[in-house]
């Protein structure tokens, strides 16, 4: 056991030993000469040791460093001083040998450590100088230099203004230099690029900023180096894969612990610090790197490609030893991370949570807009003039920009997949053929349609109005989305575009007994429901839920489901998508085989909103057989859509209630006066915009569309429903003082990626419910995932109005709740900027239902459906008073 003596001082002030440098070293420092000469670099002062040199075993890592660095410098200036040979002046230049540990010595600007919590002196002429000495000596075989971390950054992406216009914007003036530089790093683009975008990303929260900085930065790739631009989208939507291939990074938050305390020279006590006063691990990295002046390995440039590759060796680490090779690629990103800002976006694409705003719609955005502008150096397609486009109006130029997305977007709903869509984007551009190429196929799941909710039967009635509709059973099960091949080859996918083939092994046998005569291959859709096979009475979601997910055996299966299916997609190789509704319905069920208590259709009713008495009687036999509610679908397109617009529009639809305004101080009589005369004449009023364009009967992959309405039991009987994502709770009182309660929900905001507080809620929960929360959200147990130990998150928007959470969690849930009606809050920021640019939206009266195991958090309540909810509200209230004043005047 080594004695106090023999321990040498650690920057943290702490008393533990550690292993000096000598340890690691020792093989160079051999040959190393002791004594120093003061003319080359001051070096720390001997101390009274016998010999006149200070014990090395009592230097701090700084002064040791130092020390080491000065004797090196000596003994190469010594051998420098021979006369050169005549072969001697033909060799070529020896690289540096760098060394074998990976070990970072961190030599903070003020002297201290990050880990050290006390007093921290500014550097004195004798430390300023011998980092100098130490930063300018040139590296030689065998020498071991420091190197200074912050001068290695790229200063070459950093000044770029991806922020400007795409218009005004020309990538061509940057991408001479930018290539220069990545040529002396590799050739290809580097992740500083990236960064550039990340950081002014994050620095805005304006939508067309966002959209705007993303679409240069995807001009500058597809110009400069077209072979990047790949790896660039899945990195910028934090992702490396689509949903249905199983490709996860799996690293625990200790991995990220790990490499940061190794690489930036942390210590517990310091990386708990960093933890608590900046919560986000991206945060916490920025910190840490921003510390570290030197190190002794210079970082070798990470490019957009390697990083992308290192995180799908990381995914694909399996097996014996896997733990050891993730820290490894982990460490070394960390390692190469060159500046605070790289350090941050690569730790949060390791957590997985980028927060840049960059989602789905956001990026199929900005690549429509880049093609438009920018193509590949060897392309053949068009793109559009830049001055020209400057000189349209803003209508026009919306109208072109709408062109696109839309093209993008319907290639990406019907192929979730980057990896198929950029190689075709830049080989042709946007252009129809771009839809051919990248069409529904077989086995890779297309995403699915939505409905659109209703607050009652009275409500959809109005909207279908003159139109043929199908009302069905809206089962309580799992959407299911089957393809099968001309060989029998099953694949089902859920909503999320996840694989469940290994869930179901019972569906895959059953499959391909249910086609008819002549179908061979077919994708189709319905909701698979737990039954009773005796029976055929149908069980609750919960039941289902019961049932194992992975790795199931057809022996196994002690909980039947029968499929319920209810449209068809894709048929014999042909895609069914334009086709109408009654064409597909009527395909689905005469071509396929039924097989009771195994494979049905869904019960349906066909109507008019005439039939206002059957449809109800319907309903209501919906929900006695335990249904959801009832789906309703139009059944056919119209005639000629143009002009029957209006038909969608309810003659005494209400016009949406008058965004509050900013309240302020009364204009005075003069600047009543002036704004009056500088005002411009009113517009002749335009074409009121709630005008919807009419409904189609087309299967319209990723939208949610008025042609297909929700009207569920919940919605019928009390109110809205709403998902939110629980964030956080507060210690129970009384009889709850064991449990969390209330607890903190949030909705999601699409645009920014954050997560918005909408309401707190205590009641709907059963005391079973409470104890298992509480297990769930140990905030005792240091080893419990569920719980955020760092407090709030950077991406949480909650203003504390409402107190400081106890406990903050990992968002990973979605709970189904209640309310009675919808209020504008000063405590809440939810949908905050949507309905007022004040105040946010919260709920009265939240009573949760159930946990919806069948929805992640990216599909919980938007930002912008609360706002539409708060407007419809408050769309009703004046009828409402009105028919209120109307009865008490027949009571006088």
């Amino acid at each position: 056991m080594s004695t106090p003596t023999k321990r040498r001082k650690k920057n943290d002030g702490s008393s533990q030993p550690v292993r000096s440098l000598d340890y690691f070293f020792a093989k160079q420092k051999q040959d190393a000469a002791k004594p120093t000469r003061e003319a080359d670099v001051k070096v720390i002062e001997a101390s009274d040791t016998p010999n006149g040199e200070q014990d090395t075993s009592t230097l701090t890592d700084e002064e040791l460093a130092r020390k080491l660095q000065a004797e090196w410098n000596e003994q190469d200036q010594q051998a420098s001083a021979k006369a050169p040979t005549s072969s001697d002046l033909y060799d070529k230049p020896e690289k540096a040998v760098e060394p074998a540990t990976n070990l970072a010595i961190n030599l903070a600007t003020n002297g201290d450590a990050i880990g050290n919590q006390g007093t921290r002196t500014p550097p004195n002429d004798d430390d300023k100088l011998a980092a100098e000495v130490s930063i300018n000596a040139a590296p030689r075989k065998n020498t071991l230099s420091l190197q200074s971390a912050a001068a290695a950054e790229d200063t070459v992406s950093a000044n770029i203004p991806f922020d400007e216009s795409p218009l005004e914007f020309d990538p061509s003036t940057y991408i001479s230099d930018l290539q220069t530089h990545w040529a002396a790093e590799g050739g290809h683009a580097t992740y500083a690029l990236l960064t550039r975008c990340f950081v002014l990303v994050n620095s805005t929260t304006s939508r067309i900023k966002i959209v705007d900085t993303l679409v240069n930065l995807l001009r500058t790739i597809i110009e400069g180096d077209p072979e990047s631009l790949l790896p660039a989208v899945w990195l910028a939507t934090n992702a490396i894969s689509p949903p249905y291939i199983d490709l996860e990074l799996g690293l625990g938050g200790s991995a990220i612990s790990k490499a940061l305390k190794k690489v930036c020279g942390l210590d517990n006590a310091g990386l708990k610090t960093l933890h608590n006063k900046y919560g986000d691990p991206g945060d916490v990295a920025f910190e840490a790197k921003k510390r570290q002046s030197f190190t002794l390995r210079k970082p070798k440039p990470l490019t957009i490609r390697s990083v992308f590759d290192s995180l799908v060796k990381i995914a694909n680490s399996k097996g014996h030893g896997s733990v050891e090779n993730k820290q490894r690629i982990v460490e070394r990103l960390v390692q190469d991370a060159r500046g605070a800002e790289e350090s941050r976006y690569i730790v949060r694409t390791l957590v997985q949570h980028l927060r840049i705003g960059a989602v789905k719609t956001t990026m199929l955005i900005a690549l429509s807009r880049a093609f438009m502008l920018s193509k590949p150096p060897n392309a053949e397609f068009e793109t559009r003039d830049r001055k020209a486009l400057q000189k349209l109006k803003k209508e026009d130029l919306a109208e072109i920009y709408a062109r696109n997305e839309e093209i993008v977007k319907a290639c990406f709903a019907r192929r979730p997949n980057y990896t198929d869509l950029i190689p075709s984007l830049l080989e042709i551009g946007v252009c129809d053929e771009l839809l051919v190429r990248c069409g529904l196929a077989l086995h890779i799941p297309l995403r699915p349609m939505l409905g659109s909710i209703t607050r009652d039967l009275g409500e959809m009635l109005t909207k279908l109005q003159s139109r043929d509709f199908s009302c069905e059973y809206k089962y309580d099960g799992q959407r299911a989305q089957v393809h099968c091949d001309e060989h029998g080859k099953v694949t089902i996918f859920s909503r999320h575009l996840e694989v469940m083939t290994d869930k179901y092994p019972d569906l895959v046998a059953l499959v391909p007994k249910i086609r008819g005569e002549g179908v061979s291959s077919f994708v189709l859709e319905g909701e698979v429901v737990a039954i009773d096979r005796e029976s055929g009475d149908l069980k609750t979601f919960q039941t289902l839920a019961n049932r194992a997910r992975k790795d199931v055996v057809i022996g196994s299966v002690t909980i039947d489901v029968c499929l319920f299916s209810f449209d068809l997609m894709y048929l014999n190789g042909e895609e069914l998508l334009n086709r109408p509704f009654r064409e597909r319905r009527n395909l689905l069920r005469s071509l396929f085989v039924e097989i009771p208590h195994h494979f049905t259709w869904v019960k349906s009713l066909d109507a008019t909103s005439a039939d206002v008495e059957t449809v109800q009687a319907f309903f209501k036999s919906a929900l006695d057989i335990k249904c959801e509610g009832i789906m309703v679908k139009v059944l056919d397109n119209l005639p000629n859509p143009d002009l029957q617009a209006d038909l969608d529009l309810p003659p005494d639809a209400a016009s949406e209630p008058p965004t509050p305004k900013k309240k302020g101080r009364p204009k005075s009589k003069a600047s009543k006066a002036t704004s009056t005369s500088d005002a411009a004449p009113e517009e002749p009023s335009k074409p009121s915009h709630g005008r919807r364009k009419a409904l189609l009967s087309t299967y319209e992959p990723d939208k949610r569309l008025d042609s297909w309405l929700k009207v569920k039991k919940d919605y019928n009987t009390t109110s809205e429903t709403l998902d939110l994502i629980p964030i956080a709770a507060f210690h129970g009182s009384g009889r709850k003082a064991a449990w969390w309660s209330p607890i903190l929900l949030a909705i999601r905001n699409a645009e920014t990626g954050q997560l918005e507080a909408v309401t707190k809620c205590m009641s709907g929960f059963t005391d079973a419910f409470y104890k298992a929360n509480r297990a769930k959200y140990d905030k005792d147990d240091p080893e419990c995932t569920n719980v955020l130990f760092s407090g709030k998150p950077s991406y949480v928007e909650y203003n504390g109005g409402a107190g400081t959470p106890d406990v903050w969690f990992e968002p990973q849930e979605v709970w189904e709740v209640a309310f009675a009606d919808l209020t504008l809050s000063p405590t809440y920021t939810a949908a905050i900027g949507l309905v007022s640019e004040e105040r946010g939206l919260s709920t009265r009266f939240p009573r949760f239902l159930k946990v919806r195991e069948d929805k992640g958090i990216d599909e919980a309540t938007e930002a912008g459906y609360l706002a539409e909810l708060y407007r419809k509200q408050e769309a009703r209230a004046p009828a409402e008073n009105k028919g209120n004043e109307a009865e008490e005047g027949d009571e006088e």
